[in-house]
């Protein structure tokens, strides 16, 4: 199978997610850049971040990839909803596009694949964000460069038993079923062990965010532990 020189770049390392909530002092592209670069400087194989304005100020501080993606909306699908977002993206420094790749409606009523194919087209690199394994098999399906569980933990509480950690069960499901593929871990990886897991069951990468760029989050853990 041949990989993509980037996609092989980050093949057992670490990515970093460097985001900022609307509301928080450090959301600014120059905070985030910053961020960015000192996350670069402890070894992140990858950056992952969202805006316009973040994706630009973050591609030119690092010489890493930037995995760019574009939050429209709240609910339902906002992580690059269409493919004007996904085109923005490029447009702004992106070197891989991350998108929601679940079956859910699109905010512009068109399917997944409608806006997959033009941007493979155009060689795009594209990094499918999916919740269940239906989702990881349409996007390999699709030919996503790297398909991650990103979104595992959004699935409603009665469809999962999943705790605090990363989806692990997922993850072994998806990289037993497509051996070999880059199948990323993302979502609640909150310690270097727990990285470590996700890369013995079988991750190509891991993604890490609040655990290393969020302190609001970090500082509300150790407070939480303090008055237990």
């Amino acid at each position: 199978m041949s990989v993509n020189p980037i996609i092989e770049s980050l093949r057992g390392r670490l990515v970093v997610s460097v985001q900022a909530y609307p509301g928080e002092p450090l959301r600014t592209p120059e905070h985030m850049a910053a961020i960015s670069r000192a996350c670069e400087l402890g070894g992140a194989a990858a950056i992952r971040c969202q805006g316009l304005s973040d994706i630009a100020a973050i591609k030119g501080r690092v010489d890493v990839p930037v995995i760019g993606l574009w939050k429209d909306g709240h609910e339902g699908v906002y992580i690059t909803p269409t493919l004007r977002h996904a085109r923005a993206c490029v447009a702004a420094g992106a070197d891989i596009v991350a998108i929601d790749a679940t079956g859910r409606p699109r905010p512009d009523g068109k399917a997944l694949e409608d806006t997959v194919r033009p941007l493979k087209e155009e060689g795009v690199l594209l990094m499918a964000d999916c919740m269940t394994i239906g989702d990881i098999r349409r996007a390999v399906d699709l030919g996503f460069d790297l398909v991650s569980t990103t979104l595992s933990h959004n699935k409603p509480a009665i469809e999962t038993t999943l705790g605090e950690g990363p989806d692990l069960p997922l993850l072994r499901q998806a990289t037993s079923e497509f051996p070999g593929l880059p199948i990323v871990c993302e979502g609640h990886v909150h310690t270097p062990a727990e990285a470590r897991a996700a890369i013995d069951a079988g991750a190509w990468a891991v993604v890490v965010g609040t655990a290393i760029t969020h302190p609001t989050s970090l500082t509300s853990w150790f407070k939480a532990a303090l008055e237990e």
